[in-house]
């Protein structure tokens, strides 16, 4: 899923994970004109001579440690490969590659030979059989590596259309200077709806900031949404696909609680500083944040002297503890010039089985971010070089991430009918039962006539 969200200047502020997933239908039409720089230009895949790989990445000039860092782990990547291999790969630096962009691309016969996607945008590429499948690339110690729940969303039977990168568990983040200013100590950090409702009333009464979560429209939302609908056990769909299963309980009381929290003035109808949450804690604009396991390398690198922590997202009566697991992927395009090569280069730099291709993911998530490695192995080796010292990290490896469930991959009007209801009851007042109700029957008439992979 996700680079991560962040809200510095620069090429960072521009790789947020809502500016790839979260815009609205206007930002998406001026990212799909929006011309690709970087090392490579556009070229149509029959009049190639290397592999282009676009990714947000690298090349990405920056005076930004962590933009340096991961565009230098990119560069490395790409420059063993060529030194080893015949078939040649640049990087295309693509700072807007979401999902518009991407299509328009494919459509016109431009499309890149490797990229990133996210789970929650591949369901179309599956469906429009453009992704190879990797699956005959890796050893099956390699397939069998990958956490199984995250991977969901990239299989098809025993087909893998993309590799994930990283695992980014989404949690709450506190402020514990707010929370000191409030009266409130560790003990009382929140288990329950009620008692985080209560905790932001006595933040915000004490003259602190309260609780954010997304009021923008689009798939960030949705993905962070998800897990408060997931903890009282309800779907968007039914357990074999083929029907809603959105007029439920759960989600029901998922979308009121955003919506109380909106109408109580204990969420914001607009996040604060322009989406940043290490700003907002900073400046005591809010006190509790959602957002996922990158955000901890945005306190590292912008206030690595603040004092905050994170902890799971707490549950509704009778709920059990669920959270979302986002992370991008790579995928190799099935018309690109060299779809053979674009798989192998896949399956060799995530998916490798020796100890440099173990090692080579561990750093990406650990070294260059702050991730959960998509491997077993990665992640013992993350373990062993101190990447899970902190006790934030150590937090989201022990305490968020078993609880978590692949980002679903539902097609655009799926999604959509989800986020017109969370939008109308956050923002517009809407009744949550007839919300849930409206968006049950625009995906019922939609899956009547749906064919592709399984949902």
């Amino acid at each position: 899923m996700p680079p991560p969200s962040s809200s510095a200047p620069g090429p960072l502020r521009t790789l947020s994970r809502r500016r790839f997933l979260g815009g609205s239908a206007a930002a998406a039409a001026t990212a799909a004109a929006a011309p690709l720089t970087g090392c490579g230009d556009i070229v149509g895949t029959s009049e190639r001579d290397t592999l282009q790989f676009w990714n947000f990445y690298a090349p990405a000039p920056s005076e930004d440690p962590s933009v340096v860092a991961r565009a230098e782990w990119m560069q490395a990547t790409v420059d063993q490969w060529n030194a080893e291999n015949p078939e040649q790969i640049e990087l295309v630096f693509a700072p807007m590659l979401g999902s518009e962009k991407l299509a328009t691309a494919f459509a016109a016969g431009t499309g890149p030979d490797i990229f990133l996607i996210s789970p929650g945008d591949i369901i179309r590429y599956i469906n429009g059989d453009v992704l190879v499948d990797l699956a005959p690339y890796l050893e099956q110690q390699a397939i069998d590596d990958f956490f199984p729940d995250n991977m969901a969303s990239r299989v098809v039977g025993d087909q893998i259309f993309a590799l994930p990168m990283e695992i980014e568990p989404l949690a709450l983040y506190y402020s514990r200077p707010a929370f000191e200013q409030a009266g409130l100590a560790e003990g009382d950090l929140p288990t329950t709806w009620d008692d985080m409702l209560g905790i932001a009333d006595r933040l915000i009464a004490s003259g602190q900031g309260g609780l954010v979560v997304p009021s923008t429209q689009g798939y960030y939302q949705n993905f962070v949404w998800y897990p408060w609908m997931w903890q009282g056990g309800g779907s968007v769909l039914s357990d074999d696909g083929t029907s809603s299963a959105f007029d439920n309980d759960a989600a029901i009381e998922a979308l009121r609680l955003w919506q109380t929290a909106v109408e109580r003035g204990l969420t914001p109808r607009v996040e604060p500083a322009g989406d940043d949450i290490v700003t907002s804690f900073v400046e005591g604009y809010a006190s509790i944040w959602q957002s996922g396991i990158w955000s901890i390398s945005d306190f590292r690198r912008r206030a690595p002297e603040f004092d905050y922590g994170a902890f799971p997202l707490p549950t509704p009566p009778g709920g059990e503890q669920a959270t979302a697991l986002g992370g991008w992927a790579f995928a190799a395009n099935a018309d690109g010039a060299n779809p053979d090569a674009a798989a192998r280069f896949c399956a060799w730099a995530l998916g490798s089985t020796d100890t440099a291709g173990v090692a080579r993911v561990a750093e990406w998530c650990v070294e260059t971010k702050t991730d959960i490695p998509p491997r077993v192995s990665s992640l013992e080796h993350a373990e062993q070089i101190g990447g899970f010292d902190t006790e934030i990290m150590s937090t989201f490896r022990d305490d968020i991430f078993p609880t978590g469930i692949g980002e679903p991959r539902f097609p655009p009007v799926i999604y959509k009918a989800v986020s017109d209801a969370i939008q109308s009851c956050q923002l517009a007042g809407g009744q949550p039962e007839e919300q849930a109700a409206t968006a049950a029957q625009g995906i019922d008439a939609y899956l009547k006539t749906y064919e592709g992979a399984p949902l």
